[in-house]
């Protein structure tokens, strides 16, 4: 008789791999596959040898095992590959049977293959998987949303895989309808650039404004980890500026300064501008790295354009630990604009997300797990609908008592001429936030005075609009179709 299997799992790559191991080691019988069936082979006489995984050759081989209702994962590259396997499984499945895209796709896809693979009379869940290779094989984070009928058959395994809090509870739970799960994952990405970023930005000042070896640079972020900054990104920051070459330098120091980048945090700057929501933090983050891919051209324009030299005796004695309060603070206003822009996308598709439980799914397993996305849960479990985690009574006082310093680590760095992107534009977020009054009245009458486009009046009810002559020659006519 032919062994049966849970779920099927297809793409071998180190991600599935790891999955698939991570589901054998919690108890369930997984069948697998790949394009390239020689890795099959080897996964099975390596990795997997002396364990119940199944190997299948083929999409219908893989099929064939698995018991009803039929679910089938996809750990494959994102675009294409994704559509051409879905068109592929729907002859072989059943009405009720489930497929799963486990990969990094754009919520938007996901949304449309809900769509299709729904109307096929199948199942479909576009699911974020964070954590890396590491968290595929001890615990991840997971994001599942699609189908909701498909949840209660992928629950108990899902859950069962997934990273666990210190109270036991998963980092697995269903996000929402259609793309919801991808776009969740797309925001975590987004603000991972930015957590990313506000970190390069320490090392930066530390290093090249204080003059630290990489020994003190690393003791600093050790201590950091101990305290409100204790996340996986602090900690493995730590490890990393402790690391030394073969010949004892400092490692850091022998990789190019060109960043790269997959397209998640471009998709999260692209969304903001979508939908209105000023995530400059995540903008910027992917900015930075787009600016360091210009090497050759930093190194020239390093040979003739001026600016000053930092002097690390400018800095009082306490430096380090400001521009500590600066990083937590950017990273504050980062996040609260990563949910800002959940809620307006929620409104935008219909989703119904809890953005505390949303933030308890980050809380172990994923790259930007941190300690303060407990205090992110308890802000909005205790006001649901709360309009900015600025507003919330923790975060009010955490950006009182770091925001002089962090006002501070901004303005030294201009002094010094360090790019410092990201502090400066959450400063600038935070400030235009608190300001009860912008100066967008004047762009609001230039917009109206060359282009019509009307504005409203201070003493008049929002919603009434009035137009100017400015010229006398403009007429009462406003704008139609011409937009500035």
């Amino acid at each position: 008789m032919e062994r049966t299997a849970d779920i099927g799992l297809i793409g071998l790559a180190v991600m599935g791999q790891n999955l698939v191991l991570n589901m054998n080691d919690s108890g369930y019988t997984v069948v697998v596959s790949n394009r390239t069936t020689s890795k099959v082979d080897e996964f099975l006489a390596g990795p997997a040898a002396g364990t119940a995984i199944i190997g299948a050759h083929t999409i219908e081989d893989l099929v064939g095992h698995l018991t009803k209702p039929r679910r089938v994962m996809l750990m494959i590259k994102a675009g294409d590959p994704v559509d051409e396997l879905i068109q592929q499984l729907i002859p072989l499945l059943e009405p009720g049977d489930i497929i799963i895209d486990g990969g990094n796709s754009n919520f938007q896809d996901t949304i449309r293959r809900t769509t299709e693979v729904e109307s096929a009379g199948l199942l479909y869940v576009g699911m974020g998987v964070s954590g890396g290779e590491e968290g595929a094989r001890t615990g991840p984070s997971m994001m599942p949303g699609g189908s909701a009928a498909a949840w209660p058959h992928i629950k108990e395994l899902f859950q069962s895989v997934a990273a666990k809090v210190s109270d036991g509870t998963p980092t697995c739970d269903w996000v929402g309808s259609d793309g919801a799960g991808h776009y969740v994952k797309m925001v975590h990405n987004g603000i991972e650039y930015g957590d990313m970023q506000v970190i390069a930005e320490a090392y930066h000042l530390l290093s090249v404004g204080l003059g630290m070896d990489h020994d003190a640079m690393a003791a600093v972020f050790a201590r950091w980890s101990t305290g409100r900054l204790d996340s996986f990104l602090i900690d493995i920051t730590a490890e990393i500026l402790a690391t030394r070459d073969a010949d004892g330098h400092p490692l850091v120091e022998r990789i190019v300064d060109a960043a790269g980048q997959k397209g998640t945090g471009k998709w999260t700057a692209i969304s903001a501008l979508d939908l209105g929501m000023p995530v400059t933090l995540v903008a910027e983050a992917v900015f930075a790295r787009i600016v360091s891919a210009l090497k050759d051209e930093r190194v020239a324009a390093s040979q003739v354009l001026t600016g000053p030299t930092p002097d690390p005796g400018e800095a009082p004695d306490d430096f380090a630990d400001a521009i500590g309060a600066a990083l937590y603070a950017s990273k504050i206003v980062s996040y609260a604009q990563g949910f800002m822009l959940l809620k307006s996308a929620a409104e935008e598709h219909h989703w119904d997300l809890d953005y505390g439980r949303i933030a308890g799914l980050w809380r172990e397993g994923c790259i930007i797990r941190a300690a303060f996305l407990d205090d992110i849960t308890k802000a909005f479990k205790m006001t649901p609908d709360l309009a900015s985690l600025l507003v919330a009574p923790f975060f009010q006082a955490a950006i009182d008592v770091t925001q002089a310093q962090w006002r501070e680590v901004v303005a030294m760095a201009v002094r010094w001429g360090i790019p410092v992107p990201a502090y400066s534009t959450a400063l600038a977020f935070y400030d235009s936030y608190r300001s009860a009054r912008l100066p967008a009245n004047l762009i609001q009458a230039q917009r109206d005075y060359f282009g019509a486009h009307t504005y409203e009046r201070t003493d008049q009810p929002r919603g009434t609009w009035f137009h100017t002559n400015w010229t006398g020659e403009g007429g009462d006519v406003t704008a139609g179709s011409y937009d500035a």
